[in-house]
Parts: C-alpha cells; sequence; structure tokens
C-alpha cells in the first residue's frame, strides 16, 4: 500500500541564497509531510560569498566556490525552477517567471541577495560587471583572468568587497604571470571609510603590498569600452570594470506590494514581511526591528529561525523570534593566503587568520557536498524469487529511462497480427503510424514520460517535444495533440495549479510547432506523468525507417547523453550545471532540422532505446549496416565523465541485450550509444553528396549536428568504431 500523504500546501522559495541553501538542507533532514517544496533561482548554482576573493585570487576553482542548487533541490526533495523572478503578486499569491505560467505559492520567502549594478553610470551596463550578484560576476573574471596579459583593472568603491577584491585580482594576476598588471581602485571619497582605524591602516598597508593604486576622490562620469572618465575629464585606462559601491536592491523587490525600506523587504523578527505570508532574509530583507549592516553572518543565522517559522507557518504553530548578533569577526582576505580578523574595534592579519577564515568557509560548504537520496527500499525478510534481479542496484530512472526494454517490446508486438485495413500503411517499428484519410496522408504516434524532474512547465515541454519527435521523423507537420496526465496525489488546488502550468505550457509548445491540443485525460497516480497522443499531415511521402542505402551519411542532430545524466541527477552525483544544460537540449524542438532533412533516405528520433537501438531500426527495415566512429557523436555536457565513472541508466542493460549484431570494444563512449535518450535528435541516412550541406543548414539552424558514420551493406551487422 503507498502510504505516501498528499500534498496540500506550496511553500515557494524564491532565491539561492545562503539562508534559503541551509533551509534546504535542513528540510532534507525534516520535512513537512503534506508541502510541496519549490526553489526558484536564476542559475543552477549559488556561489558562495565568503570565497569569492579567494576564488578571484586562484586559490578556490569555481566547484569549490558554488553551492548545487540541483543537487541540493534534490536531496530536500524540492521541486527546482531554473529562472529569474521579476515580481511577486502578493494578493493572487503568484511569482512571476519570463516564460513560463504563474507559480502559486500558499507560503514564500524571499532571499535573492542584493546587486552591485549601476544603471544610471552612463556606459556601464555594456562596459563594466557588477561584482553582485555573484555568479555572473565569477564567470566574466574567469573568463577573461584565463586570456588576460597585463592588464589595466578598475574597481568602483572603495569599500571593504572593493578593496578585498583588488588585492585578490592583483594577486591573482602577478601569480599567472602579468607582473605589469595595473590594478586601480576607484572611490568618490577616500577608501576603507567605514572600517575603524587600526583595520583600516592593516588594509592600507595590504593594498600597497600587492600593487593596488588608490584613486581617491574621483566622481565617475562614464564607463567606456577600455577607459573610466572622470567627470573632471580625466581617463583611467580598463580593460575589465567591475563595481562594487555599495548594497544596490533588486528593482522588482522595490516595487513589491509590501512595506519597504530603501528598496528593501522590511520584516520584524519573525522574518515576517508586511504580508504574513512572505518571508524574507539574507541582504534583500531589512530588520526593522533591529537594523543590521549587509553581511552574510547574519544570513547565516537566520536560517534555522526561518526554517522552524515556515514549518510553523505551515502547521498553523507559533512562530519565535531572531535575535542578530550585535558584532561579528569580520574576516577580510588580503590578497595572498593572509587575512585580517576585525572586531570591537581591534584588529589581526597574517596566514594563521587566513587558515582560520579558510576552515570557516570550507566548513560551510562540505554541508553542502556528498548528499545523497534515492535510495533503494528495504526489502522485507521473504520475497518472491526474481525481486532483487528485478530492482537492480540502482532506483528506477524517468523519462525514458523507464521505459520497457526494446527486446521485450518487439517480441510483444511481432506477435501481434498485421492491420487489416487498406487505409494503414505503416512499416514495422516505425516511429508513427501512417493513415491514409480522404486523400490525406497523415501520421498518429503516442508516447508519454514518467517525469524525472519535478518542475511541471520544464517537464511539460520536454514530453511535448518529445511526443512531437515521431511526428517530424516522419516529415510530417504536426496538427493535433491530446494530452495524457497522471498527477500525484495531492489537494484539489495543488492539482488544479499543476495542471494549469501543464496544459498553459502544451498549448504554447504545440502551437510554436502548428499544431493545436484539442483534449485530454487526466488521472491521479504515483508520480507525475505526462504524455500525448499527436497527428501530423504528410505533403508527399513519409519519410520512414526503410530507405537507408549503402554509403549513406549518417547525421545526428543533437548529442546523446541524457539517460546517464538524469540517471546521476536522480542519486545526486550530477553537476547542477550539466543538468541544465542537458535539459535546455532537450526541450530544443526538431521541426526545423525535420525541414533540413526533408529529402533523407531513412530517419528515426533518438528516445528511449538509445542511439544503438535506433540505428539497428534503420538497418533492420532498410536491410543494411552500419559503421559508427564513436568520437564523432556528439555527447551532452558531463556525460563522457558520468559513463567514465559507471554511471548507467537502469534501462542500460535491457538496451544493450535488446540490440543485436553490434560490434565494439567496452568503452565509456560505446556505453553511452546504449543510453536512453529523452526528446533526443533526429538520426538520418543521407546521400553523402548532401551530407555537408546539410550539416553546415543544420549547425546554422542551431542544431550541434555531426555525421557520425556511414551506411554499409553488410546487413544487421553494427561496428562501433573507437
Amino acid at each position: 500500500m503507498n502510504t505516501q500523504l498528499p500534498q496540500t500546501r506550496d511553500l515557494v522559495l524564491v532565491g539561492g541564497g545562503h539562508t534559503h541553501a541551509l533551509v534546504l538542507r535542513s528540510w532534507a533532514m525534516k520535512p513537512l509531510p503534506g508541502v510541496r517544496l519549490t526553489v526558484i533561482n536564476p542559475g543552477p548554482t549559488a556561489p558562495y560569498s565568503g570565497m569569492l576573493p579567494g576564488f578571484v585570487a586562484g586559490h578556490y576553482t569555481r566547484d569549490e566556490l558554488d553551492i548545487d542548487l540541483v543537487q541540493l533541490g534534490r536531496f530536500a526533495g524540492a521541486r527546482v525552477i531554473l529562472g529569474a523572478v521579476d515580481h511577486i503578486d502578493v494578493v493572487a499569491k503568484t511569482i512571476s517567471v519570463p516564460g513560463r505560467p504563474p507559480i502559486a505559492y500558499d507560503l514564500t520567502a524571499v532571499d535573492v541577495g542584493i546587486t552591485s549594478t549601476m544603471p544610471s553610470l552612463k556606459g556601464f551596463t555594456d562596459h563594466a560587471i557588477p561584482a553582485k550578484p555573484l555568479g555572473v560576476f565569477a564567470s566574466r573574471w574567469d573568463a577573461f583572468r584565463a586570456t588576460a596579459k597585463n592588464p589595466h583593472i578598475a574597481i568602483i568603491g572603495g569599500g571593504v568587497a572593493g578593496a578585498e577584491l583588488a588585492m585578490a585580482m592583483a594577486h591573482a594576476l602577478r601569480r599567472d604571470g602579468s607582473d605589469a598588471a595595473v590594478v586601480q581602485l576607484v572611490d568618490r571619497g577616500s577608501v576603507l571609510k567605514d572600517l575603524g582605524s587600526v583595520a583600516k591602516g592593516k588594509v592600507l598597508a595590504a593594498l600597497e603590498t600587492q600593487g593596488v593604486t588608490l584613486i581617491e576622490n574621483a566622481d565617475v562620469a562614464e564607463i567606456a569600452a577600455h577607459d573610466v572618465i572622470l567627470t573632471d575629464g580625466t581617463l583611467i585606462k580598463s580593460d575589465f570594470t567591475t563595481g562594487a559601491a555599495g548594497a544596490k536592491p533588486h528593482d522588482w523587490v522595490a516595487g513589491l506590494d509590501l512595506d519597504i525600506h530603501e528598496g528593501f523587504i522590511t520584516v520584524n523578527d519573525k522574518l515576517q514581511s508586511s504580508n504574513p505570508d512572505v518571508f524574507a532574509v539574507g541582504d534583500c530583507a531589512h530588520l526593522s526591528f533591529d537594523p543590521r549592516p549587509k553581511a552574510g553572518v547574519y544570513a547565516v543565522r537566520e536560517a534555522p529561525v526561518l526554517f522552524d517559522n515556515l514549518q510553523a507557518h505551515l502547521s498553523g504553530r507559533d512562530l519565535r523570534a531572531y535575535k542578530p548578533q550585535k558584532d561579528y569577526l569580520k574576516l577580510i582576505s588580503l590578497g595572498g593566503k593572509s587575512a585580517l580578523a576585525e572586531k570591537f574595534g581591534t584588529a589581526r592579519q597574517g596566514p594563521l587568520l587566513w587558515k582560520l577564515k579558510n576552515h570557516i568557509d570550507r566548513t560551510f560548504m562540505n554541508q553542502f557536498d556528498g548528499l545523497s537520496t534515492m535510495a533503494l527500499p528495504d526489502l522485507p525478510e521473504t520475497i518472491a524469487l526474481g525481486v532483487r534481479e528485478t530492482l537492480g542496484d540502482k532506483p528506477m530512472c524517468g523519462g525514458c529511462g523507464s521505459k520497457v526494454g526494446r527486446g521485450a517490446l518487439r517480441n510483444v508486438l511481432s506477435d501481434l497480427p498485421r492491420a487489416q485495413r487498406d487505409d494503414i500503411q505503416s512499416v514495422a517499428g516505425d516511429d508513427a503510424a501512417i493513415l491514409q484519410t480522404g486523400g490525406a496522408t497523415q501520421v498518429i504516434s503516442t508516447d508519454h514520460l514518467r517525469a524525472m524532474i519535478d518542475d511541471p512547465v520544464m517537464m511539460t515541454r520536454i514530453a511535448a517535444v518529445h511526443a512531437l519527435g515521431d511526428i517530424w521523423a516522419m516529415g510530417a507537420q504536426p496538427q493535433a495533440a491530446t494530452a495524457t496526465i497522471i498527477l500525484p496525489r495531492t489537494s484539489e488546488i495543488l492539482q488544479e495549479r499543476a495542471l494549469a502550468e501543464i496544459m498553459a505550457t502544451a498549448h504554447d509548445v504545440f502551437t510554436d510547432a502548428g499544431a493545436a491540443i484539442v483534449g485530454g485525460h487526466t488521472s491521479q497516480g504515483d508520480a507525475l506523468t505526462i504524455g500525448f497522443t499527436v497527428t501530423g499531415l504528410v505533403d508527399g511521402q513519409p519519410i520512414t525507417l526503410k530507405g537507408a542505402k549503402k554509403g549513406d551519411a549518417l547525421i545526428i542532430t543533437k548529442p546523446i547523453g541524457s539517460g546517464v545524466i538524469m540517471a546521476a541527477e536522480m542519486q545526486c552525483k550530477a553537476a547542477g550545471a550539466d543538468v541544465a544544460a542537458t535539459l535546455q537540449q532537450m526541450v530544443q524542438g526538431q521541426a526545423d532540422a525535420a525541414a533540413v532533412l526533408k529529402d533523407a533516405h531513412a530517419m528515426t528520433d533518438v528516445t528511449g532505446f538509445g542511439l544503438a537501438g535506433h540505428l539497428a531500426g534503420i538497418c533492420e527495415a532498410s536491410g543494411v549496416g552500419a559503421e559508427v566512429t564513436l568520437t564523432d557523436v556528439p555527447l551532452m555536457q558531463g556525460a563522457r565523465t558520468l559513463a567514465e565513472s559507471g554511471q548507467q541508466s537502469s534501462l542500460f542493460d535491457s538496451n544493450k541485450a535488446g540490440v543485436a549484431g553490434v560490434e565494439c570494444t567496452k568503452s565509456a563512449l560505446s556505453d553511452l550509444m546504449f543510453d536512453p535518450q529523452t526528446a533526443g535528435g533526429l538520426l538520418a541516412a543521407v546521400d553523402p553528396s548532401q551530407a555537408a550541406d546539410v550539416i553546415a543548414k543544420l549547425k546554422q539552424a542551431g542544431y550541434p549536428a555531426a555525421q557520425i558514420g556511414t551506411i554499409t551493406d553488410q546487413v544487421g551487422r553494427i561496428i562501433l568504431r573507437d
């Protein structure tokens, strides 16, 4: 019996700041039954501010800097939505993310930090990069530093943050061999004015040691491509300009219908805003009861209070108060592996304090390493024969990884009698049935996917593109679709919210493809499952599996690897950035690719049976063989590394067993040929004289297409060459 309790409330965390990261970790340890938890963040990772100067200086890698929110969300059982919130309607209780339907909530918390952008400063948007948000800055600095040689750098804003960046940049550039690099710290007044006199003196000495040039009492008028222009006309040469002046709230936060203090959300001692269903923490919040400076230490200390109060609010219990500390130990990086500590007006510096800071920072980040989930259930002491073997050693995947294997499916379908109707003309194993209807040639196919991610909008896009793939593979134009949706057991209001997101998204995808959603069916089950039955119209003859010829070029339009990446994601083993890139590959439609491949001799879409399985389908129907050069097969970001580590989809063994006649040596690349793909690319056999032109057109249309091999006359033999 399934004893999982129905979900009845939506808790949405807006932003992946330090407080929310800690709340997610706590939620994994102690979830509140009945709550559907969602986290929304612009990207798959959230940089930790405490390690940013060390990253800039080259002491930490980007992976060490980032909290992986995709892994953390999976660990916590949360839906992860990658997108930038631009509004919260506190009356309708919906959250707006561009490009998707509104996200409804019962309770929400905001932890989006601040920005140091300077939109009013002429040229800043075009020629400079703000130090916050941290993720964008870190990426830009990484790319610049990789090629810079003795550059000029300008940091606008001479506070502690600007000084730390200046010293870190100077150290990194000098270590990279740019001994003549010029790093300039620019401020409209005097630098470090908020530090005590003792600490200020020590940091000024450290700036001098690092060779940082101070430009004080300088009023910036404009940022140009290679200069910072002051109001008196002075030009400060700069190849990389960043802004670290002050804490600016995000514009959309300042515009919320809440009590706002200088652009920040005003909260009480329970961390609630003026609307009791909206909490705010971190730098985007103003502690009206006890104002404090913007500092990460307060965000970290707010986490247990926020966690307790969110659960209390959702379960009808009393909230507790947050009491911020009066002062805290400030640890300032000095470029090299040395730091300064300041508290109560006293200051010390040296390598030991760097070791202390490094220990504190790594201890914080270690909380988010080594996460795991999706453990197999404990089995009863006495079980039927075959249960352990059927379960295997890993949880069942979602998407095409949860399909029935090719061998079992072929065995069943081969026993069915062929259609006796004259208006049905299909090739065995083809992507869609071919129907003759009133003189028109129509194709029809159905497909559904068990969810591999909990974001219903992203899952709908993937399922819709996946179902359309059969139509595009036949060279048809999509016509109409009906939906089949299985929802997890939830309250009626949560069901309505999910259905609204799913159907609005399906409408958008099918409309863009030239088709119409004309209805559907729903039911409840153990897991979200989304499917579509799709029809299409063919102008001329459909492209089938049958027709490949000796010498044809084999062309694929998308990289492979989604199966192994999403299998690893279920176990918190895939990097969030790789998962995000994979999702974007899966939602790329194939309409333009199908148009380029309209003259293909044979074509299919690469889905659950893997590239080898679908290639075998073409070879069997066409009476040919094939040779594939594995190093020419495009791979999704991160797929090879995971395959080399032994990660596999739960369908891998069935896929490999279901394809006879494949010759290869055991390797990660050959294993990926049996990796089940979801919403994969088109695989086409094309006249070799047209191959180069076809690939050029596909790339121009935005597809990472490649020729991966050729068709041979060795019937049923598929050779995978290293």
